[in-house]
């Protein structure tokens, strides 16, 4: 099943995606329907108004997640671009909701930074409240896979030795285009799929989901050994290689530059950057 969030003039709405139609399930967005138990029989009964594909308007998936936990140094080729060692444990740094934009929405590429860099990433988003998980609770937990791209201020990441302040620049996270369950990935809840990112229609970024070091299982029942996770909130998984701090030169997102980012049998962001 593939579940969006879409806009409309009497505000957004989730909807199960019948082919080229959104159909409303009665919830107000993604993380709204994930909130009840039976979210899954809701959506697939639902037969709310209809909506063309082509024409709707798409938000992020999960509009205003209580938790954006993201994951730093996940890939292994990406760990070794870095120069730096696998790790024995998952990095972990926060994002924040005003940080999300819609699959196509623009990146609001701040005056302050000079140095906006991109990270394609698989993310995963809850599905049931639990806390301290083992793993088979950790992946039943997962609703379902969506994709992010981790849009960074690296000189405003690494002022300090913590990340945030880097990471959560409000209108710059792109977030969709659609949830998709993980019946419907080869791999399930450990999906091993083509992901990849384009800047100005170059490839920056290809890799593969499968070259997880901590996978989505592993990754939920650790943050969950931290805090509680609930429905609708969004585990980032990590980047692969490719990001342009790490080129040499550097490279970065200029104004009006167009950044793609696609994951096999999930879906595609198209976002141009704009100053702000």
């Amino acid at each position: 099943m593939r579940l969006a969030t879409i806009r409309t003039a009497e505000g957004t709405r989730a909807v199960r995606v019948d082919g080229d139609r959104y159909v409303e399930t009665g919830f107000g967005d993604v993380g709204e329907l994930l909130a009840r138990d039976d979210w899954r029989s809701l959506a697939e009964s639902a037969g709310g108004p209809a909506h063309a594909a082509a024409t709707a308007g798409l938000a992020p998936v999960v509009p205003a997640p209580g938790k954006i936990v993201c994951v730093g140094l996940n890939y292994r080729n990406h760990i070794l671009e870095m120069g730096r060692e696998l790790p024995e444990h998952p990095t972990l740094f926060a994002k924040y909701a005003d940080a999300l934009i819609g699959p196509y929405d623009d990146i609001a590429l701040p005056a302050e930074s000079d140095a906006v860099d991109w990270e394609a990433e698989l993310a995963l988003v809850v599905g049931a409240t639990v806390r301290r998980a083992d793993e088979s609770r950790a992946a039943a937990a997962i609703a379902g896979f969506t994709v992010l791209n981790d849009v960074t201020m690296r000189d405003w990441q690494y002022r300090t030795a913590q990340w945030l302040q880097g990471k959560t620049f409000e209108g710059t996270t792109p977030l969709g285009p659609v949830l998709v369950t993980p019946d419907e990935l080869p791999g399930g809840v450990r999906p091993e799929l083509a992901i990849s990112g384009a800047v100005d229609g170059e490839e920056v970024q290809k890799s593969n989901t499968g070259d997880l070091v901590f996978d989505p299982a592993a990754l939920v029942r650790y943050v969950s050994t931290i805090m509680t996770l609930r429905p609708g909130d969004v585990i980032a998984t990590g980047t692969p290689g490719g990001v342009g701090h790490a080129r040499k030169p550097p490279r970065y997102l200029a104004d009006g530059g167009t950044l793609v980012t696609e994951i096999e049998g999930i879906g595609r962001l198209e976002n141009r950057a704009r100053r702000s």
